[in-house]
């Protein structure tokens, strides 16, 4: 992400939750009416993310895409020329990466589930705005945005008709790289798809009324999701080194340049990891450090990799890595973490990774949870999501934000 680029693109060398108040509450998240329930139809509950491909056949298309967004990977003028060059010449590397994971991403199959399971919960805990409807849109690989919005057209969203949807993005903690990006591609669909119907009888246009779940780096079921999986893998240590090991949380790094223009990620993640720690109640050591650094320019550090380097050559090798910025196993956990950080350190023993969210119930509820207080909450997005960042430049970004942050729900 240009947050950082998948670890699948490492050896490239490119370049570089709680309800707001009242006074809060301005045009940046515009106060929206309550939804009700409208004709059977119910809620679209949108799960934002990267994506990966399922297969190996499919990592061509993936980096295609990949290289092609200028919110990730800005070429400038010639990212239409060098993009398809560049992800010609990794495809062969990377779909060795996938074969060794198991021959393709497992992102669609626990994205898909969580949704799922996630909108069984809410028809029971939120019947006013039942039934909700899983949909997953990816950036890069299948189902594309493009799809997922003709698909809920199909399904008797818009075109006329109205309807509810639900952007919930699933990274917890927000950038521009990332949620950012999908955001624009979504913004930019619904406008080819959709902006230019016309007003009906009623007054109203007949469009899809969008809200955004934006971020939730700190809400309580997410962290005590991450805390049990720490709890759990902690216990595979023995007892009298358990409160000793190290906990490297691990997110995705981010460019200097994107840093410093004002990307409130990095803040996010810290956002995290400290709620989680106090869950913990601050027993063990830790530290968070950045995975995916590529190319000569300056990036977050430090680095995961070498900070498993480093700590080892100190002489602690008790080490438990935490993938606090993901919520399921991708080829950024399954193959960066765990065969080149882990498989290479020499004491896989002793350095551990901690499960990923995945199929985990009390994730699966805290977004049902999460997804509830956002539905009746009456707001549109979160107050920091319409708030650019002071460097950015991105017309774009200020039209799909201004575009969100306006919808009446």
């Amino acid at each position: 992400m240009a947050l950082r680029l998948p670890a699948a693109m490492r050896p490239l060398r490119t370049f570089g939750l709680t309800k707001p108040s009242a006074h809060q509450v301005r045009w940046l998240a515009t106060p929206a009416h309550p939804v009700t329930r409208d004709s059977g139809r119910g809620t679209a509950m949108v799960f934002l993310n990267m994506g990966g491909p399922s297969t190996t056949d499919e990592v061509g298309d993936f980096l295609s895409r990949l290289f092609s967004d200028g919110d990730l990977i800005p070429l400038g003028r010639l990212q239409g020329y060098i993009g398809p060059l560049l992800s010609k010449r990794r495809t062969p590397k990377i779909q060795k990466q996938y074969a060794a994971i198991g021959g393709g991403s497992p992102i669609r199959k626990w994205s898909e589930h969580q949704c799922a399971e996630m909108c069984k919960i809410l028809d029971k805990i939120c019947p006013e705005t039942a039934p909700h409807k899983p949909y997953v849109a990816f950036r890069y690989a299948n189902p594309l945005t493009e799809d997922m919005y003709r698909q809920m057209l199909a399904d008797g969203f818009g075109n006329g008709r109205g309807g509810r949807a639900v952007a919930f993005t699933q990274y917890p903690q927000y950038s521009c790289s990332t949620t950012g990006s999908s955001l624009n591609e979504l913004w930019k669909w619904r406008q080819r798809l959709e902006g230019k119907a016309g007003p009906l009888d009623d007054g109203s246009d007949g469009t899809i009324k969008w809200s955004v779940i934006d971020r939730w780096p700190a809400h309580s079921g997410l962290v005590e999701a991450f805390a049990q999986n720490i709890e759990a893998k902690l216990l595979e240590y023995p007892a009298e080194k358990r409160d000793k090991v190290v906990l490297l949380f691990s997110a995705h790094s981010l460019p200097m340049t994107v840093v410093n223009r004002g990307d409130p990620y990095p803040a996010e993640v810290a956002a995290t990891v400290h709620a989680v720690m106090n869950r913990l109640k601050n027993v063990n050591p830790y530290r968070l450090c950045w995975q995916s650094q590529v190319g000569p320019q300056p990036w977050l550090g430090p680095q995961t990799s070498s900070s498993v380097e480093d700590y080892i050559a100190k002489g602690q090798k008790d080490l438990l890595l935490i993938p606090i910025a993901f919520t399921s196993d991708h080829i950024e956990t399954l193959y960066e973490l765990d065969e080149e950080v882990i498989g290479e350190s020499g004491h896989a023993d002793t350095v551990k990774r901690v499960e990923s969210l995945n199929g985990s119930p009390v994730f699966i509820q805290a977004l049902a949870d999460l997804a509830k207080s956002h539905l009746t909450s009456g707001i549109a997005c979160s107050t920091q999501m319409g708030l650019r960042c002071p460097g950015c430049k991105s017309e774009r970004c200020a039209e799909s934000k201004k575009f969100f942050a306006s919808q009446q729900i």
